[in-house]
């Protein structure tokens, strides 16, 4: 659990995904979350879903100070439930709209679940611990059950710009193995390479090359985790230029060197 409040304008500098769940609460301002191939304006009071392994990054709009909570929860949390209980407590996390926007009446819920984990994690009485994994657990089932009733809110309408981006986005996510030159997908989508440029960067967080990076990189850590495939051949099944390309934006990214990735992950 990560509880900040920010005062000036902030950006995520690292392309971000992790194997665990995350739930986003936002106290306080205004952010902008790009999320696995879409963009959406967060207020405060809106609730924030993220898959595991879906990348996201946030970026400030008009209002620069915020005040948000963060929750994650790993893959082993859910493994102590029966099947039913587990699919009820993954619902939040299943496909759809991550972006929830709550009421004053589910907000309030909603606040006084996550003041009660920050409250005991911060005094740590005895027994913190289980009543911890108990709230985190009642505000899963609270949002499962918020879902079940209100159903997936819709996706906000797009703007032209916003469109495009994301058609951008969708596309790269497909085609991550060929060729994703900036003037060649620009004149794809009917659009100048210096507005793709700067809309891409504006509307998601990131820059077009560090984008297709990354996406690459996400496929080749699969590759490397789930097949025997050779390094050069995973390199090329992600669309790198060459074997060298490949390590050195690898380990920009994860840290490690392609063969010690495996070697961790095995």
């Amino acid at each position: 659990m990560e509880f900040d409040r920010r005062d000036g304008h902030f950006s995520m500098h690292n392309s971000h995904y992790h194997n665990q769940m995350e739930v986003f609460y936002l106290f306080e301002g205004q952010r902008r979350f790009f999320i696995k191939d879409n963009v959406y304006d967060i207020r405060s009071g809106d609730l924030v879903l993220i898959d595991s392994n879906v990348l996201h990054r946030t970026s400030g709009l008009a209002e620069p100070t915020n005040e948000r909570i963060v929750l994650y929860y790993g893959p082993s949390f859910f493994e102590a439930f029966a099947p039913e209980e587990r699919e009820l407590l993954l619902l939040p996390f299943a496909g759809g709209n991550p972006l929830h926007t709550l009421n004053l009446q589910e907000k309030m819920a909603v606040e006084n679940l996550l003041f009660s984990l920050l409250q005991e994690l911060t005094e740590q009485p005895p027994g913190y611990a289980l009543h911890i994994r108990n709230t985190a657990v009642s505000l899963l089932l609270y949002i499962s059950r918020l879902i079940q009733k209100r159903g997936i809110p819709p996706v906000q309408e797009p703007s032209p710009v916003h469109r495009k981006v994301t058609d951008i986005v969708r596309h790269i996510n497909h085609h991550f193995a060929g060729p994703l030159q900036l003037d060649d997908i620009a004149k794809q989508f009917y659009i100048s390479a210096s507005h793709l440029s700067r809309v891409f960067r504006k509307f998601t967080g990131f820059g077009y090359t560090e984008y297709i990076n990354i996406t690459r990189v996400r496929e080749a850590e699969r590759l490397l985790r789930d097949t025997g495939w050779s390094i050069t051949l995973v390199a090329e099944r992600c669309g790198f230029e060459s074997l060298t390309h490949f390590g050195k934006v690898f380990k920009v990214h994860t840290g490690l060197s392609p063969r010690d990735y495996r070697k961790l992950h095995k």
